[in-house]
């Protein structure tokens, strides 16, 4: 655990009772705080006092009088649609509000850090798309290469449950939008930005504010290294914001597709061959095509953002290529499950968007492709096009019929669950093809989340 500075003998409120608003309620009273807690929900209040923490009502003025700060969780909006009443109240009253990123960058660094010889560091990592995949494989390089490190935060273990940090620590930490929004202090050593595409635009009010949202990351007193994804018009923007011109090498420019000339660092990736520049030189040169954890374009980008942030604190090339070369890869997403007389059966759940699964569909040829589930704004329109890697289709779930109708003359066939479509796939599937779940789609009209329905198809592919 982390325990949060600067708050000893105040009255802190945290709205929120999940993994994340427990773990920050501990963190708080573990730095002296007194710490009154509040949830919407009434199990999770009746929960909450039976575990000893000191329940406060929130929705009514009387509750305010002492408090000093409220600390909420980020799945409780806070502007967009609108915020949470209790939210709202501490805004109307000028408390200040936060989120437990925010108290993790304030407190991290400790006294103690004077007697290591080697700093820690912070790699944070945000973005529409990968983010997950690269922050777990910058942690399996370092770890790989026996750097100390840990993961946590939209991945894994929350920040403020992490250990305090020892010697030459690397903590790799993953963010989404709505952290990086709230938090009062964002103090990455690096900071990394894979792509952007539109995602949860009602709960920041449009493009603009998602794109704000993510840039954030890299405003709040600046990184000393900035990793940004080129590929889209945002990541441009941002990189030219960020540096003094081409040749500033604190910026390190990525991409998949596209070769990178002219500036003081890049890493980018073309024909499945990763390249490393430096001031007009080339530094390192990787064939992923090799790489079996790390299929498509979309993983290759993945690597170039691992890569460059490895490099940022100090990897050599050899060391992140070794590390590479044994990464598994993450469940749910691009993820193997198993191959049967010559099929191959990819888990890709994680692909609750069309942008992410026309990464997916891009990464394989030949394929039976499952997909539906709840569908986002315009369907499936934005694939127009770019399907011709797909056999056939079977869709599932509450957008099927919808999906199908936006399809044209691909072949599909609506088969509205796991099961059935696992079982068409299987018996229509001929050797060299690839049963793949991208669902573009998300998971709540039949599982609670993409993890359950990721679950669903692994389970049902081993039971062939």
């Amino acid at each position: 655990m982390i325990p949060v500075q600067g708050v000893n003998g105040q009255t802190i409120a945290v709205l929120g009772l999940g993994r994340s608003g427990r773990a920050t309620a501990a963190a708080l009273a573990a730095g002296g705080a007194r710490v009154v807690v509040w949830d919407d929900g009434h199990d999770a209040r009746l929960s909450a006092e039976a575990e000893g923490l000191e329940l406060r009502d929130l929705t009514g003025a009387a509750g305010w009088d002492d408090i000093a700060a409220l600390i909420t969780s980020p799945g409780i909006p806070h502007l967009y649609p609108h915020p949470n009443p209790v939210i709202a109240a501490a805004l109307q009253r000028g408390i200040p509000v936060d989120n437990d990123i925010g108290l993790f960058f304030r407190s991290f660094a400790t006294p103690e850090w004077q007697d290591f010889d080697v700093t820690p560091r912070v790699i944070a990592v945000t973005g529409s798309n990968g983010k997950s995949t690269t922050t777990a494989l910058i942690r399996h390089v370092l770890d790989s290469a026996g750097r100390p490190c840990q993961m946590g935060g939209n991945i894994g273990t929350g920040v403020l449950s992490l250990d305090p940090a020892q010697d030459g620590e690397v903590v790799v930490i993953e963010l989404s939008s709505y952290q990086t929004e709230l938090a009062r202090a964002l103090t990455p050593d690096v900071a990394v930005f894979t792509n952007l595409s539109p995602d949860h635009l009602d709960r920041h009010g449009g493009p603009g504010g998602y794109f704000a949202a993510k840039r954030r990351l890299f405003s709040e007193g600046g990184p000393d290294r900035c990793v940004i994804g080129v590929d889209e018009v945002e990541g441009r923007f941002l990189a030219n914001q960020m540096g003094q011109g081409p040749g500033d090498d604190r910026v390190i420019r990525i991409s998949s597709g596209q070769k990178l000339d002219g500036f003081g660092w890049s890493v980018f990736a073309r024909k499945g061959f990763l390249t490393e520049t430096r001031k007009g030189r080339q530094m390192a040169s990787v064939d992923l095509r090799q790489i079996a954890g790390l299929p498509g374009a979309h993983n290759h980008q993945n690597a170039c953002a691992a890569w460059a942030a490895c490099r940022g604190v100090g990897l050599a090339p050899r060391q992140i290529e070794a590390g590479f070369r044994t990464f598994a890869g993450l469940p749910h997403r691009s993820q193997t499950v198993r191959e049967l007389n010559g099929v191959r059966y990819v888990n890709d759940s994680k692909a609750t968007n069309v942008d992410a699964a026309r990464q997916a569909l891009q990464a394989f040829t030949r394929i039976r492709w499952i997909a539906g589930g709840l569908g986002k704004e315009g369907g499936l329109t934005d694939l127009a096009g770019q399907m011709g890697n797909v056999v056939k289709a079977y869709l599932i779930g509450h957008s099927a019929r919808e999906f199908a109708l936006q399809l044209g003359a691909v072949p599909h066939e609506v088969v509205e669950t796991m099961g059935e479509a696992v079982a068409r796939a299987h018996a229509e599937a001929e050797p060299g093809e690839t049963v793949l779940l991208a669902p573009a789609a998300a998971s709540f009209d039949q599982y609670p989340d993409f993890e359950k329905r990721g679950d669903d198809f692994v389970a049902r592919v081993n039971a062939l």
